[in-house]
């Protein structure tokens, strides 16, 4: 019975993903040999980051006058983004099967389940106070796995620096989000509404550190992106390289 139920789990997942990863496959163009960064799209990149600077600038005050106060009391705010990480662990729990990380997926999986009964719902993270720290993963790491090329860099509106397989990777997790697909419209709405907000406050926690990237460097956009893809390469382990990347709580895939 279980193995008849995960064979036609596994047909409707491949029936869903294959027309995106093929798009994918397709879409991510392949970078010239002995190129860092892949940028065909730099002149529409750089006036998207033009927009993204004035908007955070218009919500931060740039660097005049920007006060550090935060927005919200940061209970509420670790109470918020809590549970916004919270509802996002069943697709981690899904990438990580997909990318074969049984281990990965199995420690999202007790992450889930030990915060939403004993956390309030995801309001509280007992489970990393007990040391089971979240594997933190996405439908872009797992096209990475299977051999998806990075494709170009791009930068989004307001959502921030990006790439083609991880934007690709961004339309599958919100179209195969278990708890999208099996939520109710209540938790669905509250997962959204979480989400937003929970973006909003990581901003407002960098605020310092994003100004003085956007502010201070000589080039905000070559510096953005530079960290970007120097930190999510390491993060799919693809570089040796560590770097300290001021938006990967903000922008991280």
């Amino acid at each position: 019975m279980q193995v008849n139920i995960m064979i036609r789990i596994n047909k409707n997942i491949s029936c869903v993903l294959a027309p995106v990863v093929f798009a994918s496959l397709s879409a991510c163009s392949v970078a010239p040999d002995g190129s860092s960064s892949h940028d065909p799209y730099e002149t529409r990149n750089r006036e998207v980051h033009a927009f993204n600077k004035s908007l955070n600038d218009s919500v931060s005050g740039g660097d005049e006058d920007a006060s550090d106060a935060p927005l919200v009391h940061p209970d509420i705010s670790a109470m918020v983004i809590n549970f916004a990480d919270n509802t996002s662990a069943p697709g981690m729990v899904l990438n990580g099967l997909l990318q074969g990380d049984i281990a990965g997926a199995a420690t999202n999986t007790f992450r889930f389940v030990l915060n939403t009964t004993v956390g309030i719902g995801g309001l509280f993270d007992p489970a990393d106070a007990i040391g089971l720290a979240e594997v933190d993963t996405d439908f872009g790491h797992t096209l990475s796995v299977w051999g998806v090329p990075e494709g170009a860099y791009l930068e989004l509106p307001v959502l921030g620096p990006s790439t083609e397989r991880d934007l690709a990777g961004r339309v599958v997790d919100m179209v195969v989000d278990p708890l999208g697909r099996y939520g109710t419209p209540a938790q669905n709405n509250a997962a959204t509404v979480a989400g937003i907000t929970a973006r909003i406050l990581k901003q407002d926690q960098y605020a310092e550190t994003i100004d003085s990237v956007l502010n201070e460097s000589a080039d905000s956009y070559t510096q953005t992106k530079l960290i970007y893809l120097q930190n999510r390469r390491y993060e799919l382990g693809l570089d040796a390289a560590e770097e300290i990347d001021p938006y990967a709580d903000l922008y991280g895939e």
